[in-house]
């Protein structure tokens, strides 16, 4: 299996909220996109949303369940003022302040928003992962 991440599909509870809220970010959404789904390009990944039962459904799995999901997306920036500028961002584009950017233990500066459906956002600040001339972060080889 060739080693990268196509989509990331999130399964949201209320679609037109869900796509108000990446589009209160400033995010622009795709001419592919249709009434039961849309799509985001992030960099070199497809961000999708779905209705959370239509997602289970094509899974062939329960849509029930709550709580910790286990994973969190992340949003990289440049710099500290970015993070705060960005989870600021996110707050008045209705999502909800979890963490609030602060130093972190291993050097870099992060903090936590949630969206609509709760799904967890990182929004950090990495100098350990520079980001290239198209904003994506560089690991090491």
């Amino acid at each position: 299996m060739r080693q990268t991440i196509s989509f990331v599909t999130l399964g949201v509870n209320d679609l037109a909220r869900s796509r108000g809220f990446y589009q209160a970010l400033g995010w622009q959404e795709s001419s592919s996109s249709q009434e039961e789904v849309a799509f985001f390009q992030v960099g070199s990944i497809a961000f999708a949303l779905f209705a959370r039962e239509a997602l289970a459904d094509d899974a062939n799995v329960s849509a029930t369940g709550s709580g910790f999901a286990g994973f969190a997306l992340a949003h990289n920036v440049a710099s500290e003022l970015e993070v705060e500028a960005t989870l600021q961002e996110a707050v008045a584009a209705g999502g909800k302040l979890i963490r609030a950017g602060e130093k972190a233990a291993w050097g870099g500066f992060r903090g936590y928003f949630a969206d609509p459906d709760g799904f967890l956002w990182e929004v950090c600040c990495n100098p350990f992962f520079p980001l290239d001339e198209h904003g994506f972060v560089q690991l090491p080889g």
